[in-house]
């Protein structure tokens, strides 16, 4: 083996470096950014259950309030009323 084909083997090896070195760091960039998405959805899951949390007792408020006042409704007559 002479010393073009080191060489030649040389520049295979720093290209075939080089090119892994740009798989790196795009693999770097993507894993970043799918790392803020997941964030994102995190925060907005969070969000969406809260919100749903708030419905929910909202829902119990107002049922609450709908059978007080039914109870209200069906207590015996004159209670309250003119006869």
């Amino acid at each position: 083996m002479d010393i073009d084909d080191v060489m030649r083997q040389f520049d295979l090896l720093e290209k075939k470096i080089e090119h892994l070195l740009e798989q790196r760091n795009t693999l770097e960039q993507q894993n970043l950014e799918l790392k803020q998405k997941t964030g994102e959805l995190e925060a907005a899951l969070e969000e969406k259950a809260e919100e749903e949390d708030r419905y929910s007792k909202q829902k119990v408020l107002i049922r609450s309030k709908i059978d007080n006042l039914l109870e209200k409704l069906n207590q015996e007559p004159g209670s309250g009323a003119s006869e």
